[in-house]
């Protein structure tokens, strides 16, 4: 299981995710969706442990 609580970064003044919390279980297919600028990639960094 993939579980995200409360995650958040900031790049100077501007939020890129902002309380970022979820839940993805096992054999589950789950869609990551957002329009341009809205933090996917992000959000993506920070699970794998590239950004902190």
């Amino acid at each position: 299981m993939i579980e995200a609580v409360g995650l958040t970064k900031r790049y100077g003044a501007k939020t890129a995710v902002d309380d970022l919390s979820f839940e993805v279980r096992p054999g589950a297919v789950t869609g990551f969706l957002g329009p341009n600028g809205s933090g996917k990639s992000t959000t993506m960094r920070m699970i794998l442990g590239l950004d902190r």
